[in-house]
């Protein structure tokens, strides 16, 4: 079946509190992807991000970002005074979010909120059902407050042992402060199921994004230091990576630790099939970050200051996934395969049967040469983009582009008269035999670099863009409803 969507993360919604939130906007937003025709809503990952404010490097797996709450929700609950929320001080800037100064008036906002928060029988059975990953999250992270934020590598070495006794005492010691954390995440999860139930009832589906890996400073790896490669300071003995790639001569240093894939199988990949399991409830559709990483994967000696020295290592292939399905059935899956792409990938990609991606702005380049992101070699099971996160805008990337590249793109795509090429990229993927078309909100705007989400390899500056209220109007939304008709979407 033929359908598109449309890419936008939740912080990149307009509110009145300085970044995208579980509120209002957020139903407003379903109500426009309903009238423009489209059928799927994609979001980033939604864990509690941490040092750069990547959305890929979360404190944990399961839990939920507390910037994503809507505080008008907690107001109608009672919690909180409207005034207080709306004086506060959340950045002047609506095109972008001012990390620093939301997460500090915010956080401060849901601690004066857990102080008038009575337990009920949603909170007792929320945290009855979560225990298996609630408790460690939750002690973790009231930890990390009582230690400055410091990463658990840093702690004494009874808590970062988990020393039985020194755990007991702690949770006793920080009943109060874990208490707010999983005040938080029922807060998340109650909100988040609201606006996904919204969102299916409007024929409006959810793509969420799992990264491949946790970051290092995550209560996953704290609690689970068995199931990755760590020495006997817990520290990794090797991190993930890319190599040289497109994006960066001496490739991508994520610094994220390697799974120890032999503790993994004989295990029974337990530990992802609950991550999995956790992300098909939370999802209509998953998106799995970098799956080539379970064909083949980049191994970086710990320390290294870039990602050149690595090495390929073998990631547990279709031992895994049939594992999955196995224990799960059919999960929805959308395979990220882009990147440095081995036969053995597309071998591994065909056995699964979940579809690739295809990314419609690598198509184009100063040789000319015809490649698998051109719409002509699309497969029908795959999904194509304009672009996703990592990339510049359309509008951007054709500023930027080389005369070559432009040329291909224009003899390529033949915009019409005074035609902008952002929808000429729209038109072209739609037109495609590909069975779901995806565009950044960005693209259906024709925002230039300035609205760019990520640039990898850096740090600072990232994840900031939002969308100004009147951008997400009736124009693009009867725009998009056009070109969803014509093409049969």
């Amino acid at each position: 079946m033929r359908s598109c969507g449309i890419l936008m993360h939740i912080t990149s919604l307009p509110s009145p509190y300085g970044i995208g939130t579980f509120g209002d906007e957020a139903e407003r937003f379903v109500d426009w992807l309903k009238s423009a025709g489209q059928s799927y809503w994609q979001v980033l990952p939604v864990g509690p991000t941490g040092y750069g404010d990547s959305p890929y490097q979360s404190f944990s797996t399961y839990a939920g970002n507390p910037l994503l709450i809507d505080l008008d929700a907690l107001v109608r609950a009672g919690l909180l005074s409207q005034e207080k929320c709306r004086a506060a001080d959340y950045g002047a800037d609506p095109t972008y979010v001012d990390f620093d100064k939301v997460n500090n008036t915010k956080m401060a906002l849901l601690r004066e909120a857990y102080k008038s928060f009575e337990e009920d029988t949603g909170y007792v059975a929320f945290e009855r059902n979560e225990a298996e990953w609630l408790d460690d999250y939750s002690l973790f992270m009231a930890l990390k407050t009582e230690n400055n934020l410091v990463s658990w590598t840093q702690w004494s070495d009874d808590l970062r042992f988990r020393k039985p006794e020194a755990l007991e005492e702690a949770r006793e010691r920080l009943k109060d402060e874990a208490g707010f954390w999983k005040f938080i995440q029922y807060t998340f999860y109650s909100q988040w199921e609201r606006l996904k139930s919204y969102a299916n009832k409007n024929g409006i589906q959810i793509i969420g994004d799992i990264p491949i890996y946790v970051a290092s400073d995550s209560s996953d790896v704290w609690a689970n230091t068995s199931l990755f490669e760590m020495d006997e300071r817990l520290n990794p003995r090797r991190v993930a990576g890319v190599p040289p790639d497109y994006f960066s001569e001496t490739g991508q240093l994520w610094g994220n630790p390697l799974y120890d894939w032999e503790a993994m199988k004989k295990g029974k990949y337990s530990w992802w099939i609950s991550r999995i399991r956790k992300a098909a409830k939370l999802y209509d559709v998953v998106r799995v970050d970098h799956f080539r990483a379970f064909d083949t994967y980049w191994a970086v000696p710990y320390g290294d200051p870039t990602a050149i020295n690595g090495k390929w290592e073998q990631g547990p292939g279709m031992d895994l996934w049939n594992e999955v399905r196995n224990q799960l059935g059919e999960v929805n899956i959308i395979a990220e395969d882009l990147g440095d792409i081995f036969d053995s990938v597309k071998e591994l990609l065909k056995a699964s049967g979940f579809p690739g991606m295809r990314v419609l702005q690598f198509g184009f380049n100063p040789e000319s040469n015809d490649n698998d992101h051109l719409p002509h070699r699309y497969p029908p099971n795959c999904v194509a983009y304009t672009g996703t996160h990592d990339n510049s805008t359309v509008m951007g990337w054709y500023k930027a582009a080389d005369v070559k590249s432009r040329a291909m793109c224009r003899r390529y795509l033949k915009p019409m008269l005074f035609e902008k090429i952002n929808k000429a990229f729209i038109r072209e993927l739609y037109k495609s035999s590909v069975g779901l078309a995806i565009v950044p909100m960005q693209d259906v705007i024709g925002l230039d670099d300035r609205a760019r989400m990520n640039i990898p390899s850096t740090l600072g500056g990232n994840w900031k863009w939002r969308a100004l209220k009147k951008q997400i109007n009736p124009d693009y939304a009867e725009m998009m409803k056009d070109f969803a008709g014509t093409y049969y979407r």
